[in-house]
Parts: structure tokens; C-alpha cells; sequence
């Protein structure tokens, strides 16, 4: 699930200013999404103008996408990353920093697994990701035999999950990595870091959305400026 659309203006204002932050000699995450995609093509032009960086991408959509824009790319088997750079689904402000919910593209636990061994975590985003209160639906990846049990867990909760539909096939959506996803809506959250604790807790549960306490710094790009709020 996703809120609307901002304008590809800001996302490609958000994305290219959070590239500039690469320098030569970096390892960089390569998030997934609409916004982060104009911060990998940036940085495709940068390499092919001499920036010596490499990329781990968090999806098979942005690995492709990267060998497409020529950045040579590792592993975090054999580097370290130093700079992540991801879009989120919202994000809002929390008590010790920005909190975000992540997993529109049910990415979210390659995502998390990149952007939390970052020595450096840049949000891109554009207006309409932005609100007072986390309230958008946690994606959750589950493991497909516990789907069941993670549902009544996360109703347990007080959540509302959902198991989520393909929509260009029959059957739920399948991550790259073969788990399930339930979108699992708990209206406002008031306590991230604590609902964060609760569904990690949950046994099947692979990851969830909820990304408290990772961020260093969120872009936001409008249709002519881009506004940096570090963390």
C-alpha cells in the first residue's frame, strides 16, 4: 500500500541531492522506489564521468536498474557500506529522529538489513510522504507456512492485517527473498519504537516496515527546492 504520488519534480530534486552526498571511493545502498531511482540514475552519470563507487542494492529492481546505469556493484559480504540511500512510504518525526514506514515495494527487509549497517542513512521523499503521526498500514514479511499465526499475532496487537494481493497474477505478492507480505494497519502510532519491538517479537515474522531510530537525515524534494532536515 502507498500514499499518493508527489510530483516526479520533487522526487527527482530529493534523489539527485541526496547522490551529491557520494563521494569517490564509497560504497553505497541503493534503496528502492520511484525517488530513490532518480538518485541511482545520478549516480550512474557520475560514474560514467570518473566517481569511483560501488553499490549494494536492496532489490532486484534496483540491482537492475544500477547494472543499467553502469554502477559497478558488491556485496555486504565484501564491503561495507558507507552512505544508504532509500525513499520510505511515511515518514513523520519521532522522538529521537525521524521514524518511517518502509515496504510499498516489499523491499523492506533487504532495505533495513542495508540502510541499519550504514555508516550514513539519507531519506529521500517527497510532500506527500510526510505527516505529523505515523499512520499508513506496517508491511510486514512473513514466512509463508506462519502467515496464519502472524496474523493472529499482529490482531493481538490491535492491528488489522492484510494479506497482500499480486496484481499481475493470481496469489498474494512473494518478496524477492519468498516471503509474504501482510499490510497491517494500527490507525495512528503514538509509539513506534515500542510497536517496532512488539512485531519484531512475533514468531514468522521476517521483518516489518517500521524503521525507528536508522535515519540520519530525510531530503524532501518540492516541485523547486529541496528541504534537508538532519537528525
Amino acid at each position: 500500500m502507498k500514499n499518493a504520488s508527489g510530483s516526479n519534480a520533487a522526487k527527482q530534486l530529493a534523489g539527485e541531492a541526496a547522490a551529491e552526498e557520494v563521494e569517490d571511493g564509497m560504497v553505497v545502498g541503493l534503496g528502492t522506489g520511484s525517488t530513490t531511482a532518480y538518485a541511482v540514475r545520478a549516480l550512474g552519470n557520475a560514474v560514467d564521468a570518473g566517481l569511483d563507487v560501488e553499490g549494494v542494492p536492496t532489490s532486484f529492481q534496483s540491482r537492475q536498474l544500477a547494472i543499467d546505469c553502469g554502477i559497478p556493484l558488491t556485496t555486504l559480504e565484501e564491503s561495507s557500506v558507507d552512505l544508504a540511500i532509500d525513499g520510505a512510504d511515511q515518514v513523520a518525526s519521532g522522538r529521537t529522529g525521524p521514524v518511517l514506514v518502509k515496504g510499498g515495494g516489499a523491499a523492506h527487509a533487504s532495505e533495513k538489513v542495508v540502510d541499519a549497517s550504514a555508516d550514513r542513512f539519507v531519506v529521500v521523499a517527497d510532500p506527500s510522504k510526510e505527516a505529523d503521526t505515523l499512520d499508513h498500514p506496517i508491511p510486514v514479511a512473513v514466512l509463508p507456512d506462519a502467515y496464519p499465526v502472524v496474523e493472529e499475532a499482529v490482531r493481538g496487537l490491535g492491528g488489522d492485517p492484510e494479506l497482500r494481493a499480486a496484481e499481475c497474477k493470481d496469489g498474494p505478492v512473494v518478496t524477492d527473498d519468498g516471503n509474504l507480505v501482510l499490510d497491517c494497519g494500527f490507525g495512528e502510532i503514538s509509539d513506534p519504537a515500542s510497536l517496532a519491538s512488539e512485531l519484531s517479537a512475533v514468531p514468522g515474522a521476517v521483518e516489518h516496515g517500521l524503521f525507528v531510530d536508522l535515519a540520519d537525515a530525510v531530503y524532501v524534494g518540492t516541485d523547486d527546492d529541496v528541504r534537508i532536515r538532519e537528525t
